[in-house]
């Protein structure tokens, strides 16, 4: 019997943890830091804040991960909502990340980068929006071509911008640390003053917090793509050098380093730390920092744009998208069709961009998702505890509960203090998917519209329909 198209599992070990870490340290650290300041009020507390971030974000890989084994299908949250909770839910997940998350997502980076790759050219002044906004178009349509060329080179580019990811935090650590053994600890003294304990302050802290970990279920969305899925995960997952846990490390540590340079009035005004940090410290060098920063956001794009398309192309093979992106390149056996769909949305949404609300609305949103995914997970552990979790892969049910509780409280914490009418926008928005699913996937209006553009697109990309690689 002749073997279907399906995408090849390519992403060993290396690969498994540099998506994760890869992904995770991107434009946030570079930029997140002094929003998290500004919010929280003090040095002392945002500690706090980063640490409790990295925690959240270990124990949620680690309830992802045995979500990864009992439903061993790639699509990440799309694919658990439709195994526990159904084609509904599923459906408004899907439609929400399509639409809004992963586009979002994808062009805060892109700005983030852009922003790196033009402040040497713009010295002393802030440089337009035009500007970044196109070369941030640039930077999503070069990743989207290598995304849509090979699995192997996307892979690639990740461990390379990992490795300079480590060595530009490597820098920034020393370098800090050098000033702190100099004697400059001032901004270490009484560090808890000031600080903001209102419950949106804290919420919007942890949006920011937890942006620069956002991607700690990278490995979720392209399941059928890993060699051996049940070792990677529980590997990349829970080793104490690796992923999740390292990153949360160097974030310490990062911010330690720029509280070290910088005071925080000068963090909190800086609208590009890394710049701010390598011009106090390497002088003239300084924009070696801006190099850096923009090659790291630019990994942490690849990797968003690996993830992201991997849903659109699984939510497409289960009826919810258009044929048409459930389709592989018959030679590169790459999604393309969902690639350059993904890259089409991402390039709408940048028109309007504005990074922090981007963050903010996302953030909200996401947590919405997590927070119906670990119900799943909750179900799964209750009603079917006999489902296979090969090597152990089990978490305790407590880990889930308390997940599940952090993310109501990230979901209510900007509404209950000081509600804002763009949260209401988007919780309609997100409901918004379910009356579109009446029509267009449960009665199917409109079955056979699409077939001439499907079978056009199909000759034109030379794609195939892909079958499952479980």
């Amino acid at each position: 019997m002749e073997q279907g198209l399906s995408l090849k599992r390519e992403v060993g070990i290396i690969g498994a943890v540099s998506f994760i870490a890869g992904t995770m340290i991107g434009s946030g650290i570079f930029i997140s830091p002094q929003y998290v300041l500004l919010a929280i009020g003090s040095p002392g507390a945002s500690f706090v804040i980063w640490a409790c971030c990295g925690l959240i974000a270990m124990l949620g890989g680690l309830c992802y991960a045995e979500l990864g084994t009992i439903i061993p299908e790639s699509g990440g949250e799309y694919i658990y909502m439709l195994r526990t909770a159904g084609k509904v839910t599923a459906f408004v997940f899907v439609f929400s990340f399509i639409s809004v998350m992963r586009p979002a997502s994808a062009t805060g980076i892109a700005l983030s980068c852009a922003e790196y790759v033009v402040a040497p050219f713009y010295s002393g002044c802030a440089p337009p929006q035009l500007v970044l906004k196109c070369v941030a178009a640039v930077v999503i349509l070069a990743l989207a071509l290598v995304n849509c060329l090979s699995v192997r080179l996307a892979t690639g580019i990740q461990v390379v911008t990992m490795a300079i990811k480590a060595l530009t935090l490597a820098v920034i650590i020393l370098g800090g640390a050098v000033m702190l053994f100099q004697g400059n600890t001032a901004n270490f003294e009484d560090s808890f003053d000031g600080t903001n304990v209102g419950v949106k302050a804290i919420g919007i802290a942890f949006y920011q917090g937890l942006w620069s970990y956002d991607g700690w279920n990278t490995l979720n969305y392209l399941t059928e793509e890993l060699k051996r899925p049940e070792v990677r995960f529980w590997i990349s997952l829970t080793s104490p050098d690796q992923s999740i846990s390292l990153v949360t490390g160097l974030y310490l540590l990062v911010n330690v380093s720029y509280l070290t340079v910088m005071t925080p009035k000068e963090l909190m005004s800086s609208t590009a730390v890394a710049i701010t940090w390598g011009n106090k410290v390497l002088g003239s060098w300084g924009w070696i920092m801006s190099l850096a920063a923009a090659l790291s956001a630019f990994g942490s794009l690849n990797g968003t744009f690996f993830s992201g398309g991997r849903v659109c192309f699984v939510a497409a093979r289960e009826g919810h998208m258009p044929d048409i992106l459930s389709m592989a390149h018959v030679h590169r056996l790459t999604p393309s069709p969902a690639l350059i769909f993904t890259t089409v949305i991402s390039l709408v949404v940048l028109i309007p961009g504005d990074f922090q609300s981007i963050v903010n609305y996302f953030s909200f949103t996401a947590w919405f998702f997590y927070a119906v995914t670990l119900s799943g997970l909750i179900y799964l552990k209750i009603k079917k505890p006999e489902l296979p979790r090969p090597y152990s892969v089990s978490v305790p049910i407590v880990l889930p509960i308390l997940i599940l509780l952090v993310a109501i409280f990230l979901v209510l914490a900007p509404i209950i203090d000081q509600p804002q009418i763009e949260y209401l926008y988007v919780a309609l928005f997100i409901l918004s998917g379910a009356i579109v699913y009446v029509p267009f996937i449960h009665f199917k209006l409109c079955p056979g519209m699409f077939d001439k553009v499907t079978t056009f697109l199909q000759l034109f990309l030379e794609v195939a329909p892909a079958e499952k690689n479980l």
